[in-house]
């Protein structure tokens, strides 16, 4: 299974052709900021996004900072055609990882996913590859979707298998079964934003899915010894 690659630009045209140059990789698009959204906030597997700085509903730069702060996991390049000195570094700024400018040096971009990418797992081919490498790929797309609701028919269609024998086969290999995985995923995350001390606990836990906060501080509470205030308190 390829990494994802999110363009998003206006420009039918360059979309069409970033595709064709990048077809090893699964390339979604969107041609403005809130259809960037929309895709985001849904169960996807988009690993790095290519992001345009003129966009017709809203700056990119702007936009970088919204799915930065969202989607802190994913990696974003900015696509500039000014080669602006002022636009790479308000965008490197707002926590772009690189920039891009068009029209775009295809063996230099190649180059720089594969950088990009390298701290992430490597692809799988979940069709012909091991058991191991399918539940790999199920971690991968649980860490890769924390704040989205998922669930294991989602990631069972994933690698091709029947949700009750991945439920069987994940237990057998992790020692708990995947909604638990899911929730210690999800409290992780949490403690790495209760750390940056940036978002009140409230916060936290509705960008957690939680609309319960004692909900949120029960199972937060159980898994770690400490409530999310305790923790955050502990922390230097």
């Amino acid at each position: 299974m390829p990494y994802g690659l999110l363009i998003v630009d206006d420009d039918r045209e360059f979309r069409d052709e970033f595709k064709e140059c990048f077809d090893e990789y699964k390339v979604y698009e969107a041609g403005t900021g809130k259809q960037a959204m929309e895709l985001l906030a849904k169960p996807n597997e988009v690993d790095l996004v290519f992001l345009d700085v003129n966009l017709p509903d809203t700056k990119g730069t702007t936009l970088l900072t919204t799915i930065h702060d969202l989607y802190p996991k994913l990696g974003i390049v900015i696509l500039t055609g000014h080669g602006s000195k002022d636009v790479v570094l308000e965008a490197l700024k707002g926590k772009a990882d690189d920039y891009v400018d068009k029209p775009i040096d295809i063996d230099r971009t190649k180059d720089l996913i594969k950088k990009l990418l390298e701290s992430k797992v490597e692809a799988i081919d979940v069709v012909n590859g091991s058991l191991e490498d399918k539940l790999q790929r199920v971690k991968h797309y649980a860490d890769r979707n924390v704040y989205k609701k998922v669930v294991l028919e989602d990631v069972a269609r994933l690698v091709f298998l029947s949700p009750k024998y991945l439920s069987r086969l994940f237990k057998q290999h992790t020692g708990m079964n995947f909604s638990e995985y899911r929730l210690k995923v999800k409290i992780k995350e949490a403690m790495k934003l209760l750390k940056q001390k940036g978002m009140s606990v409230e916060q936290i836990a509705f960008n957690m899915g939680y609309q319960n906060l004692e909900s949120f501080i029960r199972i937060f509470k159980k898994i770690t010894g400490k409530t999310p205030s305790e923790f955050r308190k502990s922390e230097p």
